[in-house]
């Protein structure tokens, strides 16, 4: 695939919802250990509903389709997850502008705003032990991937390959954001819930550029 286009888009997304169902409950002990122990679930809900809210095919764009992603999650979706994730994709969407298929260069652009939307609104930066963890490294590698001439294939593999190990790194953290970081010291062995989940809609990603 060269350029992601509306049912792609869409495609992303449904394929996103399709793995966070199946991680459902891996998702919940991780954030049981640290947090509310609701991510999983809540952010199956956010996700069933974007499927739910995704434009008609032929009647949209790849910005409109996850815009409209965005706004579901963030309706839809309970916790802190709603608002992060809804705005990283609305951010998203909005960097598309109105393009019928967006390249490789775009969807870079894409990745780097949705990281800045994710940061603004919760004021984390890398260590802090939240997605940010897993989504700045994977933005960064992407844009390297580009750098070197990779294909929109080649340059999503290197943002999830990146976004796992960014994830990982998380387990020896201490919070420092969220309701992990209340628990100090003891929040340090664990694997940041957030950060999982952003692997997981990464790799949704990569599934779908690879079709």
């Amino acid at each position: 695939m060269t350029g992601l286009d509306s049912a792609a888009a869409a495609g992303w997304i449904r394929r996103a919802a399709e793995l966070v169902s199946a991680d459902v409950e891996r998702l919940t002990r991780l954030d049981a250990a640290i947090g509310d122990g609701d991510h999983g679930h809540n952010l199956d809900r956010g996700f069933t509903a974007a499927v739910a809210a995704l434009p008609e095919p032929g009647t949209a764009t790849p910005g409109r389709t996850l815009i409209a992603a965005g706004r579901a999650i963030v309706s839809k979706t309970g916790g802190a997850s709603g608002p992060l994730y809804g705005t990283a994709l609305r951010r998203a969407g909005k960097a598309f502008g109105d393009a019928g298929e967006v390249d490789a260069g775009t969807l870079g652009a894409a990745l780097r705003a949705a990281l800045d939307g994710v940061q603004e609104l919760g004021q984390a930066a890398e260590g802090d032990k939240t997605i940010v963890d897993a989504l700045a490294p994977a933005a960064a590698a992407y844009g390297t991937a580009l750098e070197g001439g990779g294909d929109l294939v080649t340059c999503v593999q290197a943002a999830v390959a990146a976004a796992e190990k960014g994830a990982e790194a998380t387990v020896p953290m201490q919070a420092r954001k969220g309701r992990a970081s209340y628990l100090g010291a003891r929040s340090a062995g664990h694997l940041d819930p957030g950060a999982a989940s952003t692997v997981v809609i990464l790799r949704a990603l990569a599934d779908t550029v690879n079709k």
